[in-house]
């Protein structure tokens, strides 16, 4: 049917068929008719269900406008849920525009099944633009990965969101496209994950490479420290950024925060190799070894990393034959560096002896730096070097030259002492501080090698016993004409053993001036000694008891004896309580007259110091004149039985084995033929 021309009221020409169709191809008038091709793409893009377009009569322009103000007002007031499903659908370009990736990618991969999987033949120029399409998403796809540490704004981690998601729907087709017996197009399969992995790898590979500015504490290091640092910071300062933002933008199954950790381990691990091979001075070996075995470590151990990272899986930094030879120049260091800063510590010591200078006083006691300082360089350093070498064994081998130092120590207070200057006790005294919080270092703490311990604590004892006898010889040399008076007859009419308490009393001022501990050991040490003296005074057997009377006298002479100078020691500081026990023991034998009671008092005696010798209760029986030989034969025999046989090798206190009687004495566990 031939066409014909129409006109419109706005005498506009519509070119139509007889049928009154208008043709797709031809154009109408914008003022005088509705294009019906851009009505038809409206409705496709608003995703409205429609029917085929009927063909559309030519309409007046005012009722042509009136219809569309009626559809937009119907629109306007349409609801919610019909206003929800008109949704514009934004064309490939727009998505990139506006990064959003995800839904880029799948529109090209529903373009490219509809292109390969529903049609027989793909059309030539849809799949070059789908593969340039393919091309520019890459592209800045690779392009948001390449900012995930320096991502600025939430639209930026948004972007980085949506090409997560892309790479991870682009593996999918991937997988797709394997289960599938068709050729796929040029750009299958494109691996995006393998890429990811590779462009996050060249990202850690560049940011290692360059590092951010030095800062201030960097000015002094040499170059290799100060690049160690500038790796380890920027390492630290990534794996931060990537637990608190790049880890949303991930599924947990992608396990990004490992991956990171991977790279930047093994980055900073090739690094360090290399520089490891260098042959390095000892300051850049010990600043390499601590990036390795401490500081690195400590990064990974802060509580926001370790509780996303694997750090176990990592590995070390360094391996074996690397990390060895580190180790051993730098504790080797360590060791001679400790040496020489406690040498210097006691050198200076000596420098104020030999000035004759006193020590200083702290609370009216003398003090001496030397044990401080000592126990300060050691545990500073053999602490720091277990934190570093991660092994306590191989740190205390740096303390394995101080018997060397306890010998020199040893020296120079045997050589105070020799001199026997006027502020030489002031110095023992102060030495004698020092000794015990040397030993109390040595016990207490685990930071020295078995044999150092066994080999130093003897020393310190020596050093101990020595100061006590220099201290108290003096004490003794001053109480001896006291001494002489005892277990004599003068002793037991006249009140002679005041004297002795009054002049040990004025003693004991003087021997202060030790710290409170090793003041209270030092009077422990003078009270057991004259107890000592006592005991081998009274055993001496001036004195001869001949009958109850006297002997009742004696017991109850040695009995206040005892409570009196357990008194004044212990008002003076003395814990030695056990010393009273053996003088009331004494005393109680001296005062029994039955022979079975006599007995079982020395062996009690004997069964709490079995050091007490026969020949010791030959000289105590001896005192009780009214026992005849056979009485005192008796005894004895019963005494050694009962002691011989009731004999352990429990630990026990001695006391006896220092009183020497007149004659070769034994111990009873000694007794046996």
């Amino acid at each position: 049917m031939m066409d014909k021309s129409t006109e419109n009221p706005g005498n506009d020409t519509v070119s139509t068929k007889s049928n009154g169709s208008i043709k797709s191809d031809e154009k109408t008038s914008t003022d005088g008719g509705i294009n019906v091709g851009m009505m038809e793409k409206f409705r496709r893009s608003l995703r409205l269900s429609t029917q085929p377009l009927s063909p559309v009569p030519v309409m007046p322009t005012k009722l042509c406008s009136l219809l569309i103000r009626e559809v937009l007002i119907l629109l306007k007031a349409a609801d919610k849920s019909t206003r929800s499903k008109i949704k514009l659908t934004p064309t490939f370009e727009e998505y990139l525009e506006i990064q959003a990736f995800c839904e880029a990618t799948q529109q090209l991969i529903d373009r490219e099944k509809h292109l390969f999987w529903e049609t027989v033949e793909a059309n030539k120029e849809a799949v070059e633009k789908l593969a340039a399409d393919h091309k520019a998403l890459e592209e800045r796809v690779w392009q948001i990965l390449q900012q995930s540490l320096s991502l600025s704004s939430q639209e930026e981690v948004s972007a980085l969101k949506s090409a997560v998601k892309a790479i991870n729907l682009e593996e999918e087709q991937d997988q797709l496209w394997k289960q599938r017996c068709r050729t796929p197009p040029a750009w299958r399969p494109k691996t995006w994950k393998e890429c990811h992995d590779t462009v996050l790898h060249e990202l850690v590979n560049g940011r290692m490479d360059n590092q951010s500015s030095p800062t201030g504490d960097q000015v002094n290091q040499s170059l290799i420290q100060a690049d160690i640092q500038s790796m380890g910071r920027q390492l630290k300062k990534d794996l931060q950024w990537v637990v608190e933002k790049v880890k949303n933008c991930y599924p947990p199954e992608m396990d990004i925060c490992n991956f990171y950790a991977r790279q930047y381990h093994q980055t900073f691990s090739a690094r360090l190799k290399k520089i490891a091979d260098f042959v390095l001075d000892d300051k850049d070996c010990s600043f390499l070894l601590r990036w390795v075995k401490e500081f690195y470590p400590g990064i990974l151990e802060k509580p926001e990393l370790a509780s996303n990272i694997n750090t176990e899986a990592l590995g070390n930094l360094l391996p074996d034959e690397l990390l060895k030879p580190l180790e051993e120049q730098y504790l080797s260091k360590q060791q001679s560096d400790l040496m020489i800063y406690i040498d210097r510590v006691l050198d200076e010591a000596k420098k104020e002896w030999d000035q004759g200078k006193e020590p200083t006083r702290d609370d009216g006691c003398y003090v001496s730096p030397v044990a401080y300082d000592v126990i300060q360089l050691i545990n500073g350093i053999v602490t720091s070097a277990h934190t570093t070498v991660r092994d306590p064994n191989k740190a205390q081998k740096i303390t394995s030259n101080l018997t060397d130092f306890m010998q020199r120590y040893q020296n120079f207070h045997d050589d105070i002492i020799k001199q026997n200057k006027p502020h030489s006790k002031a110095f023992i005294k102060a030495n004698l501080s020092c000794v015990e919080q040397f030993s109390d270092f040595l016990v207490d703490r685990d930071l020295f090698p078995e044999d150092v311990r066994e080999n130093c604590l003897p020393v310190l004892t020596e050093m101990k016993q020595s100061a006590h006898t220099y201290l108290l010889t003096p004490v003794h040399k001053i109480l001896k004409p006291h001494y002489k008076k005892l277990g004599t007859s003068d002793w037991l009419k006249k009140n002679t053993f005041e004297k002795l308490l009054n002049s040990t009393e004025e003693e004991l001022q003087e021997l202060q001036g030790s710290s409170q501990s090793s003041y209270q050991e030092l009077i422990g040490q003078l009270h057991q000694e004259v107890t000592e003296e006592y005991v081998r005074r009274l055993l001496k057997g001036e004195v001869k008891l001949k009958d109850s009377n006297q002997q009742q006298k004696a017991y109850e002479t040695v009995k206040e004896n005892a409570e009196k100078l357990h008194e004044l020691f212990a008002k003076m500081g003395s814990k030695q309580d056990w010393l009273k026990e053996i003088l009331t023991k004494i005393a109680e034998v001296l005062k029994l007259q039955d022979i079975p009671a006599i007995q079982m008092q020395i062996v009690s005696l004997g069964s709490a110091y079995p050091d007490l010798s026969e020949k010791h209760v030959s000289a105590l029986l001896k005192l009780k004149a009214n026992l005849s030989k056979a009485d005192k034969k008796t005894i004895k025999t019963t005494v050694l039985d009962i002691l011989t046989e009731s004999h352990t090798n429990a630990e026990t206190r001695t006391f006896f084995s220092k009183v020497e009687v007149m004659s070769r004495s034994f111990a009873f566990q000694n007794i046996t033929d």
